[in-house]
C-alpha cells in the first residue's frame, strides 16, 4: 500500500482510497491489496481535490471513497469529491459504514457508481471492480448509432401489445423487428426496436443485449433529448437493428408521461422506416398516445377464455372513450393447425362473440422458440424453418412491401 499522496515511479496508480483515516477500514486496505497489489494509494478528503489536478491523477481508473457515521458533517466535500472524479472520468466505489439512508442517496445522485457496504462482503470489492470495467468496455467498444440532425423519415410505428401474459408479443416484436432489418437494404439501421414494457421488459434478453443505464438518463429528461442522448441510449444487433432496451432497474410505469413517450417515439421515427414497439400489459396513461401514433397495432391473444375476457375488456375501455378501437389488428398466437377443423371452429366462433375480426394467425413455434430466445437469437438465426419464423416473415414482407409503397408514392 502507498500513504499519504500517491506516488507513480515504481507502480502506476490506477487507483486510490479517499477517507478520513484509512486505517478505520483495515478490511478494505486488505481488499485492495489482495485486488490491486501496489498500484493503489490512499488520501485524505482534502488531499483528494488537489491531487485531482496534478498529472498522475490522469491514471486513475476509480477512487474508494470510504465514509463512516463521522463523516456525515462533511457530506458537501464528498459530493464535490464525487463531481470532481466523474468530471475527470474516474469511477467511484461509494464504501459506507452506518451511514443514514439520507446521506447515501445524496451520494450516489452525485453520481457514485457502485455501492458496497462496510464491512466488505467478500469478493465484492473485487466484484465492483470487474463491474465498472465491463461497463467502461461497453461504452468504449460499442458502436454507438449516430443519428443525423434534422433527419426528416416519417417511420411507421408498430405496436406488439400482449392482452394475457404468454401470449407472445416480446417474440413477435423482437422476431418483426429483425426479419424488417434484414429485408433492409442500406448499409445503416432502418429499423428501430423500443422495449416500453418498462418493468418486465425482455427484448434485452430475447437478443442478448446489455441494458444501459443512459437509457433511465434519457427517459427522466426527455425534454433535452436529441439525436446524440437517443442514441447513445441505442444499443445496435448485428449492424442492422436497433434496440432501445428497458431500463437496468424496474420503475413504475407512470414513470414517463404521454408527453415523454410522445417525444421518443417521434424522434425514433424521424431516423428510421419502422418503430417497433413492445408494449407492458398493462393500460397506462401513455398506451393512449401509443395507440393514437401506431400504424399497425397488433393485439396478441391465445385461443383460451383470459385472452377472451381481457380482449373483451379491452373493447369496452376503448370504445368508451372514443379511442381508435379499429386500429387493433387482433393476433392469434398458437393457432391451430390448417387440419384442425374443431380449432378453426373454435377460433370463428371466438371472433364473432367477441366482435372482433382476427387477422393474423401464428403458429405455434414449439420448444424452438423458447431455445431462440434463451439463447439469445431471433428464430432467423437459430430455427430458419420454424413455422412461426416463416410466418413471421411474411408478415414482415408485407409491411416492408407496403412501406416501399407508400415511399414511392410520396
Amino acid at each position: 500500500m502507498s500513504s499519504g499522496m500517491p506516488q507513480t515511479e515504481a507502480n502506476a496508480i490506477v487507483a486510490c482510497t479517499i477517507s478520513r483515516d484509512v486505517q478505520n477500514f483495515d478490511l478494505l486496505i486488505e481488499d485492495m491489496e489482495a485486488t490491486m497489489g501496489e498500484s493503489w494509494g490512499d488520501l485524505g478528503f482534502t488531499e483528494a481535490l488537489a491531487f485531482f489536478n496534478q498529472s498522475e491523477a490522469e491514471a486513475l481508473e476509480f477512487v474508494a471513497l470510504a465514509l463512516d457515521s463521522g463523516d456525515e458533517d462533511n457530506l458537501p466535500l464528498m459530493g464535490t469529491i464525487i463531481t470532481e472524479a466523474k468530471a475527470r472520468n474516474i469511477k467511484v466505489i461509494l464504501i459506507a459504514e452506518d451511514v443514514t439512508p439520507a446521506a447515501l442517496h445524496n451520494l450516489l445522485r452525485q453520481g457514485a457508481d457502485e455501492f458496497i457496504p462496510y464491512p466488505l462482503p467478500e469478493g465484492e470489492l473485487q466484484a465492483a471492480i470487474e463491474r465498472l470495467r465491463l461497463a467502461e468496455a461497453e461504452r468504449t467498444a460499442e458502436p454507438q448509432h449516430v443519428l443525423k440532425t434534422g433527419s426528416q423519415r416519417d417511420g411507421a410505428v408498430i405496436v406488439c401489445h400482449g392482452l394475457a401474459g404468454g401470449s407472445g408479443s416480446t417474440t413477435l416484436a423482437v422476431n418483426l423487428a429483425w426479419e424488417l432489418a434484414q429485408l433492409s437494404t442500406s448499409e445503416t439501421p432502418r429499423v428501430c426496436l423500443l422495449d416500453f414494457d418498462l418493468q418486465y421488459g425482455s427484448v434485452a434478453t430475447y437478443l442478448d443485449l446489455p441494458r444501459r443505464e443512459v437509457v433511465m438518463e434519457m427517459l427522466s429528461d426527455t425534454e433535452n433529448l436529441d439525436e446524440d442522448v437517443f442514441g447513445q441510449a441505442l444499443v445496435t444487433y448485428e449492424d442492422k437493428l436497433q434496440v432501445l432496451t428497458a431500463p437496468v432497474d424496474m420503475i413504475p410505469l407512470e414513470f414517463i408521461t404521454p408527453e415523454d413517450i410522445e417525444r421518443v417515439v417521434t424522434l425514433a421515427r424521424s431516423h428510421f422506416d419502422f418503430v417497433v414497439i413492445d408494449m407492458p400489459h398493462t393500460l397506462v396513461q401513455w398506451s393512449e398516445t401509443i395507440l393514437n401514433m401506431a400504424h399497425v397495432y397488433f393485439s396478441m391473444v391465445e385461443l383460451d377464455m383470459r385472452s377472451a375476457q381481457n380482449a373483451l375488456r379491452l373493447k369496452r375501455a376503448l370504445q368508451s372513450e372514443d379511442l381508435p378501437f379499429e386500429k387493433l389488428r387482433f393476433a392469434l398466437n398458437r393457432a391451430p393447425k390448417f387440419t384442425d377443423l374443431s380449432g378453426k371452429s373454435r377460433v370463428k366462433r371466438m371472433a364473432e362473440s367477441l366482435g372482433i375480426s382476427i387477422d393474423l394467425q401464428l403458429p405455434d413455434g414449439g420448444k424452438q422458440v423458447a431455445q431462440s430466445s434463451d439463447h439469445g437469437n431471433p428464430l432467423a438465426s437459430s430455427a430458419a424453418k420454424n413455422p412461426l419464423r416463416k410466418e413471421i416473415l411474411k408478415l414482415a414482407q408485407s409491411l416492408h412491401d407496403l412501406g416501399q409503397s407508400d415511399a414511392a408514392a410520396a
